[in-house]
């Protein structure tokens, strides 16, 4: 099989052998034989090698013994044997929510890769469950683990943009470098599909803005403008185009200093076009 790459249909005849092979040996209670082979199959830098035979690992017929197999391949030195024991975890308790938050708080630092891709699918399947949980993870000491309570969140961009600004006001001073750039992410991601709602809490945001969240907010709108002035090239009419232009023209005109000196910067870009 190869190194990286999607897997074929033989590919996955192979690992499905092999895990036949593995169900025998569990049957007769070789267990280390088990082991000594799923560490073979899995010390790969494969990314869907490791979640194919992860997932189906979950559907042993023996799931004691590949559990304590699989709990012992969490601390091992290779990352694909951690990350595979990862895929079968989520796939063994993806009916129990809490277990797999916690084999996530667990494993985020040492697979981060696939906690990411899980936290993403957990964004599209339990987004209620996840609103709840990320809120605390933002108000975690581990500014890691900070950075990743935004990641999966444009899921939801389009369904609860207002869930995520509050949650953006929770980090919008946060000293992490991480954080702001999950921050500038996701910000620039909802402001796409719901500028309307998004305009007003960058406005409330700027007033008594420090230079450290200023710089924040001028990296997503900056992008955001950069966005505006190549659809207005392409002849697009959009409603973020129009909103955007309208925006920049009264925050230049606004009062507070602060508001009205990122207008004028903006302005900058869009009257490049």
């Amino acid at each position: 099989m190869n190194e990286i790459g999607r897997l074929d249909a033989e590919d996955k005849k192979n690992l499905n052998k092999s895990l036949a092979e593995i169900e025998e040996m569990l049957k007769k209670k070789h267990t280390r034989k088990a082991e000594k082979k799923i560490l073979e199959i899995t010390k790969t830098p494969n990314y869907f090698i490791r979640e194919y035979f992860g997932t189906k690992m979950a559907k042993t017929s023996y799931p004691e013994l590949m559990e304590k197999i699989a709990t012992k391949m969490l601390e091992h030195k290779f990352y694909g044997v951690r990350a595979t024991a990862l895929f079968f975890f989520y796939k063994m308790d993806e009916k129990h929510l809490e277990k797999i938050f916690a084999i996530l708080e667990k494993t985020y630092d040492s697979v981060p890769w696939e906690v990411e891709t899980i936290i993403n699918e957990m964004w599209k399947h339990h987004p209620d469950r996840m609103k709840e949980k990320m809120l605390v993870w933002i108000e975690d000491e581990d500014e890691k683990k900070r950075a990743l309570a935004f990641h999966g969140m444009d899921n939801i961009a389009r369904l609860d943009t207002n869930y995520i600004m509050e949650f953006i006001s929770k980090a919008i001073d946060d000293k992490s470098v991480e954080v702001q750039k999950k921050i500038t992410h996701i910000l620039t991601q909802v402001v796409r599909v719901n500028p309307i709602l998004v305009f007003p809490y960058v406005h409330e945001w700027l007033l008594d803005a420090n230079d450290q969240r200023i710089k924040t907010i001028w990296v997503s709108m900056k992008k955001l403008s950069n966005i505006v002035v190549q659809r207005s090239k392409r002849d697009q009419s959009h409603e973020l185009v129009m909103l955007t232009e309208q925006t920049i023209e009264d925050w230049k005109r606004d009062p507070n200093n602060k508001v009205a000196e990122m207008g004028n910067k903006l302005h900058n870009i869009i009257k490049r076009r």
